[in-house]
């Protein structure tokens, strides 16, 4: 029988979830420098090799992907060969950072991996900027930047690494206050398709390209500059249950909360979960509560039936709590849209919230954008093309046994289809799903046409390619 996934262990795994493998690179770089291949840039892996299996898996257990080579680069030159490599011998390359992306993206049959696991490093460049390495961690970063009292505004999960996230957007519990992760990017090093190195200090149009437009289009990305935030002293969250709710009384629940965190300062942020017949609503603020802020608490505390609050702890202890689950699980999560407010949704939600409360252990999460990620000289400055939505939604669900997994899938897929059906026309890259047949257009929107012409620039022999990867002409 399956493992029933109790709400607590849930919502460690899966709230803001940008899911990662937690390889350790110490260990994979002692076991390559005893490997008879290996030299200083770059050691190829093949099916029998003993790492080869530790270093294909990502963390989502449902995919299952065997490269026929895996290059684990130890610097950009490393990438430099294998891109080249990869390119004499017409292999197709996915790149992988951290191996969060939910359908496997970062992982291929019969082509090249590049794996970037021993690029974690982070240093300082000066007072307001740090320099990355896209395996580097959320976990890891947090407590490199905090140490100084700054920040960058990362998702939640600790364990997703900053590349993949960055690429795709990245928004997190400081992102109505700080940005989009990509909105505090300044500068990226990049292996393109022909195997040249590339820097957006003298290509702006790159820089561009990889705030929003994706992983494994355009390069392999090797190290990533970003400024620092002076970092809120501390954060306090409020966590609110409605119990054994039917549709009515979650509809009533969900169209309040849209109206009430339309109202919430740039400090604060809240996701609802509807999780079978449980709504889980959580607030967090970085601020201390004001009068204003507290009225807007208490009508959410009036459609639940309990309430527990944190106390006000320092942003390093708090961002922790959010950490999620280290190993890995199967599932499948996926975007279900991008909504202005209520009213994107308003015409199926009855139909979605009854699917939701009654199907297979699917979990509807909504969670806040809006705040300085609509900043509009940010916009001008990024490919993310959806700044004008203030919610970004997810399904998810969760299973041990393949039998319960087919059964939760198609329970999923209806309900995916129910969103589509409304017209939802707006996908968050980074959660994506392979059922979309319109992918492109939803996960980029205007930006587009330019990312293909970048595409086109970069990688014009579609070297790096994923099943939903940018298109070349």
């Amino acid at each position: 029988m399956s493992k029933k996934y109790h709400r607590k262990d849930f919502l460690k795994m899966s709230l803001l979830t940008n899911f990662g493998l937690c390889a350790n690179p110490l260990l994979l770089h002692k076991q390559i420098t005893d490997f008879l291949r290996a030299d200083e840039n770059v050691v190829y892996y093949k099916n029998g090799d003993r790492e080869y299996d530790v270093l294909r898996k990502g963390f989502n257990r449902r995919i299952d992907r065997h490269p026929a080579i895996i290059a684990l680069c130890k610097n950009t030159d490393g990438i430099v060969e294998a891109i080249k490599y990869a390119k004499n011998k017409n292999l197709a390359v996915a790149v992988k950072s951290g191996g969060h992306c939910m359908e496997g993206f970062s992982g291929n049959d019969g082509g090249m991996v590049i794996n970037l696991s021993l690029l974690n490093q982070a240093a300082w460049v000066d007072e307001e900027t740090i320099q990355v390495g896209p395996a580097c961690t959320l976990s890891k970063i947090y407590d490199f930047t905090l140490s100084k009292n700054r920040i960058i505004p990362g998702g939640s999960c600790g364990s997703v690494g900053i590349g993949g996230l960055t690429l795709g957007g990245g928004y997190g519990l400081l992102s109505r206050q700080f940005g989009l992760t990509c909105d505090s990017l300044i500068e990226v090093t990049m292996v393109d398709g022909n195997g040249e190195i590339r820097n957006s200090k003298d290509e702006q149009d790159l820089l561009w390209a990889c705030k929003g437009g994706g992983n494994g289009n355009f390069g392999v990305v090797s190290a990533m500059k970003f400024k620092v935030h002076q970092s809120p002293a501390g954060m306090q969250s409020f966590r609110f249950r409605a119990y054994k709710v039917d549709v009515e009384r979650t509809k009533s629940i969900v169209e309040k909360w849209f109206e009430v965190t339309r109202d919430f300062p740039d400090s604060c942020f809240s996701a609802f979960v509807l999780n079978e017949g449980t709504v889980y609503i959580l607030v967090t603020t970085t601020e201390r509560t004001t009068p204003h802020v507290q009225e807007l608490f208490n009508k959410i505390a009036l459609l639940t039936d309990k309430r527990t609050n944190t106390h006000f702890r320092p942003l390093d202890e708090a961002l922790k709590v959010f950490y999620g689950a280290p190993h890995p699980v199967k599932f499948k999560n996926a975007c279900a849209g991008l909504y202005k407010s209520y009213d994107d949704i308003k015409s199926g939600i009855e139909k979605i919230l009854e699917s939701v409360i009654t199907g297979s252990n699917t979990i509807l999460q909504i969670n806040t954008l809006g705040g300085q990620i609509q900043n509009t000289e940010a916009e001008t400055n990024s490919s993310f093309p959806h700044r004008a939505y203030r919610y970004v939604s997810e399904l998810q669900t969760y299973w041990d046994n393949e039998k319960d997994g087919r059964q939760q899938m198609l329970a999923f897929e209806r309900i995916q289809k129910m969103f589509s059906e409304i017209g939802i026309d707006a996908q968050y890259c980074n959660y994506p799903d392979i059922n979309f047949s319109n992918y492109l257009s939803l996960y980029y929107g205007s930006s587009y046409q330019k990312l293909q012409q970048i595409k086109n620039k970069y990688d014009p022999d579609n070297l790096i390619r994923h099943d939903q990867s940018i298109k070349n002409r």
